[in-house]
């Protein structure tokens, strides 16, 4: 039986442990929400149900496709038994539908649809508001080598196919999403969460947003939407 030792780290979404084995972490996923790089702060109740049971749920089934992840047990309803990654210092971001940020710096209208998934990378730092990088910084700074972005960039976009054909299949459309991920055991795998707080989710028929945009853009809303998707992939 692990057992829990003391807090490492407290982020915006999500506490972490050390346990006993030291290859193993404890996420304890909070309901505090921010956007805007924490300018905005606020609370979703049940948010932190939501985001670990959804990842959880989202990380065994890419596990299934082959994927390696970094979940290994549900503890409860908000604390999942995670293995301990050393997080590369990258946010891969995931685009399907012109949305966002994308909008604002293309000028490109939301909802419009590229001709291919775009992959998008930027460098993990709060300090620096998480700044849009290329493969060359990466390379040039040792964010990451050569090998792991080919395994980074492989894996985002098998990790786009699987979710977005199942999410076609509960009638909602994978606008966007960010992923991370982190070294273990000289593998790069798969890291942190899936969830309403990391994707853009649209009803395929209404356009309906589901996910955190409604926080963002004071959309009201924002627990039903959060609930609704829980409800869609077929969770309580």
């Amino acid at each position: 039986m692990v057992e829990q030792k003391e807090q490492l780290y407290e982020g915006k979404a999500k506490k972490v442990y050390a346990t006993s084995d030291p290859d193993l972490l404890i996420v304890d996923y909070k309901d505090d929400a921010t956007a805007f790089n924490g300018l905005k702060k606020g609370q979703i109740v049940g948010k932190g149900v939501i985001n670990n049971r959804m990842t959880n749920y989202l990380m065994q089934k890419l596990e299934a496709e082959g994927i390696e992840t970094h979940y290994v047990e549900e503890l409860s309803d908000r604390r999942t038994l995670v293995k301990n990654v050393k997080i590369v210092p990258l946010e891969v971001i995931m685009r399907n539908v012109v949305a966002g940020s994308l909008s604002k710096r293309t000028g490109l209208a939301e909802g419009e649809k590229p001709s291919m998934p775009v992959l998008e990378l930027y460098y993990k730092s709060d300090e620096l508001g998480d700044p849009m990088i290329n493969e060359d910084h990466a390379l040039a700074f040792g964010w990451a080598t050569r090998d792991e972005l080919d395994v980074i960039s492989a894996t985002a976009r098998k990790v786009n196919a699987i979710l977005t054909e199942f999410f076609a299949g509960v009638g909602v459309d994978l606008i966007d999403f960010k992923i991370e991920f982190g070294r273990y055991k000289g593998r790069v795998i798969l890291a942190d969460e899936i969830s309403p707080d990391t994707c853009r989710f649209w009803d395929s028929k209404t356009k309906e947003k589901l996910d955190k945009d409604r926080f963002r853009r004071d959309m009201g809303g924002v627990e039903g939407a959060y609930q609704e998707m829980m409800r869609r992939i077929g969770l309580k």
